[in-house]
């Protein structure tokens, strides 16, 4: 799960190649702007005035981009397990894209070559063949994280728009980050919430983008090392409570590794969920339909 703000200007190369696997370097120069991001946020927190309003704010841009990950980038366009219209489709992706975890193709791209290799040396981002750091963080920063692997999403390269927010990924990410800013320098702003454009761009942006790279890096990292296996699986994916409560139910990792193709990845009513929850909303208003569920047979083996 890599993201927009590891490069400068070039986009993202695009290529119908698969990856070669090779002993990879981390490039320490795409490095400058995540730690930026992280400086940025820690010094917003202990240098500017903290109102209440600043708390909400942040715990609301994290669940809407939280929930766009988690049921666009992961469980749409990553293995199909519900439909939707081409607009709902595209909202969704631009919102998960403002995350800074780059474009949907890509996100798409590289989740399915995990889903292929994974826990073998062919996995980037495997905590058992590499370090916890390397599968939480350095990945990403190595020449094999850049490119769009085409050939992995021939069903999602019909969409120019889709092609588009995946090239300029960076358009999502700057229109919350100056769309923060504005909105706090305006009156209504200033007169309801007693905030200013400096607070609203640390709490609406970089505070909650910082919290949501290491939400979804845990699912690479902690949940293929600590947890349960309720499945007997060809990797060492896990259900972690911890991680599925702050992903928003992608910490039954051995569940959805077990059955990717579930739109529920907490197979029982006790393990939380949300992301599930609200796409079973949102298919009452038929924003989304054709949820696929989680079949008998599985239900049965996790009984066994």
């Amino acid at each position: 799960m890599s993201f927009s703000l590891l490069k400068w200007v070039a986009p993202p190369p695009e290529t119908m190649e698969s990856p070669v696997p090779r002993e990879e370097s981390v490039e320490w120069f795409r490095c400058a702007p995540f730690i930026l991001i992280h400086v940025a946020a820690i010094c917003a927190v202990f240098l500017l005035p903290f109102t209440w309003p600043c708390l909400v704010l942040a715990i609301l841009s994290y669940s809407i981009r939280m929930f766009t990950i988690t049921a666009f980038y992961h469980r749409y366009f990553s293995h199909r397990s519900f439909k939707t219209s081409r607009l709902v489709q595209f909202l969704g992706g631009f919102v998960a894209c403002s995350s800074g975890q780059r474009g949907p193709l890509w996100w798409a791209a590289h989740h399915r070559m995990h889903h292929r290799h994974s826990d073998t040396e062919k996995d980037m981002h495997s905590p058992q063949c590499k370090s916890f750091l390397w599968s939480h963080v350095y990945w990403f920063m190595t020449d094999y994280a850049l490119p769009t692997y085409l050939k992995e999403i021939p069903d999602w390269l019909k969409f120019p728009e889709l092609r588009f927010i995946n090239k300029l990924d960076w358009i999502p990410v700057i229109s919350l980050a100056g769309g923060c800013y504005l909105l706090g320098e305006t009156q209504w702003a200033a007169t309801h919430f007693e905030a200013t454009g400096w607070q609203w761009l640390s709490w609406g942006f970089l505070v909650p983008t910082v919290a949501l790279y290491h939400g979804t890096f845990s699912v690479n990292s902690i949940a293929h090392l600590f947890g349960k296996r309720r499945f007997d699986t060809n990797d060492e994916s896990r259900n972690n409570a911890w991680v599925a409560l702050i992903t928003f139910g992608e910490g039954w990792h051995n569940n959805h590794h077990f059955f990717p193709g579930s739109v529920r990845q907490g197979f029982r009513k006790r393990e939380f969920d949300p992301t599930f929850w609200m796409l079973w909303l949102m298919s009452k208003i038929r924003l989304v339909w054709a949820l696929k569920p989680v079949p008998e047979w599985v239900h049965a083996k996790a009984r066994d």
